[in-house]
């Protein structure tokens, strides 16, 4: 049986996507509450970022994959139109439940799906644009997630990626006690879950760096990707474009 990284622990590969889910139902109803005070409120400015270049059109049909509480989901929406449609997925329940109500609170009644990103119920070439925020690094096997992303965008289709990454030198120092040492005890105070924001901390050290994801993404079908470093490289939005 072959083994994986769950935070920095070694786990069977067939353990990891329900320890993952275990850690994302304890914080899925404090999920945007800790996101604001981790990141300061940057988190919004990292996905209006993303939004802003995604660009999407009216009548474009958009995959928002690992989407939580349905922020992308909601934005695209907007900008599609009638005409288009949005597909909000998550692997966790718990997770998609809170989206979805959300959405649904602010008028929205778009198509919600539980599912495994590394098997997409949908056919080749389905979608304009597939985006993932801070889910990536989350997934077993993210070389099959990257694959069956590109297998469900059309030719030239595009791939938004938003996910922490690796962060200037300079930086590194301060941002390590932040994580292992601020986090856990926000998460502890705030969501009553120290051990589930150390997990996340982890997960972060063990994502691949800006280069390493880039070329994962040109090896799983994407001819040209370009990366934007936001926060010092805090946070990485790398965009494909399907061949």
């Amino acid at each position: 049986m072959t083994q994986t990284h769950f935070g920095f622990e070694t786990v069977d590969d067939s353990e990891k996507a329900s320890r993952v889910r275990g850690v994302f139902d304890s914080v899925a109803q404090k999920y945007d509450v800790m996101n604001d005070l981790l990141s300061g409120g940057m988190h919004r400015a990292w996905k209006a970022y993303t939004v802003a270049v995604a660009n999407v059109q009216r009548g474009d049909r958009v995959l928002d994959i690992a989407g939580g509480t349905g922020d992308l989901a909601r934005a695209f929406a907007e900008r599609v139109g009638e005409q288009g449609s949005v597909v909000l997925t998550d692997i966790n329940e718990a997770m998609l439940r809170v989206g979805r109500d959300r959405l649904l609170d602010d008028g929205l009644a778009l198509p919600t799906v539980v599912c495994d990103a590394e098997r997409l119920p949908w056919a080749d070439g389905h979608f304009d644009l597939v985006s993932v925020a801070f889910g990536l690094r989350n997934m077993t096997h993210k070389d099959r997630a990257l694959a069956e992303m590109c297998r469900v965008l059309r030719p030239g289709g595009r791939l938004l990626v938003l996910e922490f990454s690796q962060v200037a030198a300079p930086l590194k120092p301060f941002y390590d006690w932040y994580s292992f040492k601020v986090m856990p005890l926000i998460g502890k105070l705030v969501a009553g879950d120290a051990d589930s924001y150390r997990y996340l901390a982890e997960s972060i050290r063990m994502h691949p760096d800006q280069a390493t994801l880039k070329a994962m993404m040109k090896t799983a079908g994407f001819g040209h990707v370009d990366v934007h470093d936001l926060g010092a490289g805090v946070v990485a939005l790398h965009v494909g474009i399907k061949c």
